[in-house]
Order: C-alpha cells, then structure tokens, then sequence
C-alpha cells in the first residue's frame, strides 16, 4: 500500500486507534483493490451485485438514486478519505442501494464485506477496532439519514434553498462561501428542476437576500434566510 494512500487511511474513522504498523498489517489481511474512474464514470449501479465498501482516496464521487419519476435525486457527494457502501455491507441483500458516479478523476479503494463484518480467523485486536468503528459509523449515518429524509420533506422551495445556505455558511464558517456542487447538481440533491432553483435564487439575490457570482455565495440577510424555515 502506498504511503500516500496510508495517510488517507489513517484519518478516517473506520480506522480510528489503529497504529500505522498495525493499519499496513490490516490492509496486507483485508486485501482490497484500487480501481480509476474517468469523470462521470459509473462505480456502481443500483440494484447491481455488490461487490465492496468503496473509499474514495483521490477524487470526488456522487451518490444518487432515481426517484419514483425516474428523476435523479443526489444523496451525498463524497471526497477523499469518505466511505459508500457500507450500509449494504451489512444489509444482507448484496445489491447497491444507491448509484455511484465519478464526478472527477478518482480512485477508489473497495474492501471485501466479508473481512470487516467477519473480521479474520485470529480475531486480531485490529479487526476487532475496526468493526467497533464500523457499527459506530453505521449509527452516525443512520441519525444523518433520519435528518435527510427531514430535509426533503420541507415543501417551500425557498426553505430548502435556505436551509442548505444556511447550513453550508455554518460549515464554512463564514458569510462566503464556495457551493460544493455545480447548480444542475444542487438541483437533483434539492429534488427540484434546475430552472425553478435558478428562479428562485434569482428572486432571493434581486429581494437581497444573498448574493452569488457563479459557485461562490455570500448570504446578506441571515435572519430573513432563518424566517423562511418558520
């Protein structure tokens, strides 16, 4: 495994307390591949066989299902050192739940099921730190879910685009900010079309309340972005 890789690795929960030794050991046991992706380059179909939890080690991925109107809606977008499959991992009907699509060059690392539920024969105190932070990661998605499925029930257009500014100037930290998605893609996570988000984002820069020059966004009037979720 290339140190590089091995850095990556290290910062991810799925490996948390484990040493670098006792991490090149783990990865020598699990085996796992690495496989490139093109951009837009499908790494997995739903409803297709599942073949492995998937690392993201260099690039960035989408993660999207079709909806009842055969439109897509994006779930996450993923980067280096995220996680996809593992809730199918543990699922049991060995199919991916969700599709997964490169949205740049990436390589994606994909580790058996088998040796992170089962863990090896020797029972090694590594594999065991590791299925403990599996299960702890699996919650946390779980609860992130539960607020997902809370997210797409806000039927004002407005407070959806609110929300989602809101809570990307949280994590930003700032006034400004750069969207992690370009608008087509915003779109499909928002589960609208693309001309009503750029009309009403078009409404909110003309009324003041932010302001927009191509991916960056400044939010200008906070507390009537919050009034909109009310």
């Amino acid at each position: 495994m290339d140190a590089d890789w091995l850095d990556v690795l290290e910062k991810m929960p799925l490996f948390q307390g484990i040493s670098r030794e006792d991490l090149t050991l783990l990865i020598g046991c699990i085996n796992p591949r690495t496989v490139a992706y093109a951009p837009r380059e499908t790494v997995a179909v739903a409803g297709d066989d599942f073949t492995g939890i998937g690392v993201v080690l260099r690039g960035c991925v989408t993660v999207s299902r079709d909806n009842a109107a055969g439109e897509r809606v994006i779930l996450s977008l993923l980067g280096q050192g995220d996680m996809f499959g593992e809730m199918a991992a543990f699922s049991g009907k060995n199919t991916w739940p969700a599709s997964v699509t490169a949205k740049e060059n990436s390589i994606i690392l994909s580790l058996p099921p088998d040796m992170i539920i089962s863990g090896c024969t020797k029972a090694c105190p590594r594999h065991r730190r590791m299925t403990q932070n599996m299960l702890g990661i699996l919650t946390q998605k779980a609860l992130r879910l539960n607020e997902k499925v809370g997210y797409l029930t806000i039927k004002s257009l407005r407070a959806r685009i609110s929300t989602y500014l809101l809570e990307q100037r949280k994590e930003a930290g700032s006034d400004t900010f750069v969207l992690p998605m370009k608008r087509h893609e915003l779109a499909d996570f928002l589960n609208v079309s693309r001309p009503s988000l750029s009309r009403e984002m078009g409404r909110m820069k003309d009324e003041g309340l932010i302001d927009y020059y191509r991916s960056s966004v400044r939010t200008l009037d906070v507390v009537a972005l919050r009034a909109e979720l009310q």
